[in-house]
């Protein structure tokens, strides 16, 4: 690696953590050795980079740092496409459509020597599965998990049963054969997840549930654990029955 290309990287990877990262953890991640982050870190520092921290403690990248938007590296413009490509196949129409916009986008922007990676990428999906019809309007479900308003869903189970849910959306999973909301239910008042081909129609409230989405995705990944922790531990009984 350049050194240049060092020195960008380590500021990248400075501004995606909010912690202080370590010499020995960029060292590990850029295969340098933790002298040679230090001395990269130091001439930095010289170039006005606010970089606060020291050897031993870690290094954090001052709020104050902008860097010009879309400095990409060949590995991040391939990541990038790579995604949107995935989405392109596999999301609702309206995010379908933005993947597409911002494979334009990043083709507009980024240097004429590196488009080829856009343009004839050496990495691509395989082509996405006929995914049933969504009962339910994801780009709607989108804005109202980012407002935090509740969704009435007529849901109709694998076995066949309705209900109506009263539900607190949190995220939208992607899969290659189906589309999964995962919301708190207040009728079984826990985490509960829906095909979205299941739903039968969709009653958007104004009521907000007043839960931030960030905590609400985070009570949902402990209720994750909790589960698989629970599934682990049945499974290691069961084995010690035998």
């Amino acid at each position: 690696m350049r050194r240049a290309d060092r020195l960008f990287q380590i500021i990248q990877i400075l501004r995606r953590t909010s912690h202080p990262v370590t010499a020995a953890e960029m060292a590990r991640e850029l295969e340098v050795s933790p002298r040679t982050v230090y001395r990269d870190v130091a001439d930095l520092m010289g170039q006005r980079v606010p970089i606060q921290g020291e050897a031993g403690l870690g290094y954090v990248l001052g709020e104050a740092f902008d860097m010009p938007p879309l400095m990409l590296t060949p590995d991040e413009i391939e990541a990038a496409v790579l995604g949107a490509h995935w989405v392109a196949g596999r999301g609702e129409p309206v995010l379908a459509r933005a993947a597409l916009d911002l494979i334009a986008k990043i083709s507009a922007a980024v240097p004429e020597r590196l488009r080829p990676l856009i343009i004839d990428p050496a990495i691509g999906t395989p082509p996405a599965f006929a995914q049933p019809v969504d009962g339910i309007d994801l780009a709607q479900v989108r804005m109202a998990i980012r407002d935090g308003r509740k969704i009435v869903l007529d849901y109709r189970d694998v076995r066949g049963e309705r209900s109506e849910r009263v539900v607190w959306p949190l995220i939208v999973g992607f899969f290659d054969q189906a589309r999964v909301l995962a919301a708190w239910c207040e009728l079984r008042r826990e985490f509960r997840h829906f095909r979205t081909d299941r739903i039968i129609s969709a009653e958007f409230l104004d009521e907000r549930h007043g839960v931030r989405p960030g905590l609400l995705r985070a009570r949902w990944k402990r209720s994750l654990a909790e589960r698989q922790r629970t599934a682990d531990a049945t499974l290691k009984a069961a084995g010690e029955a035998d």
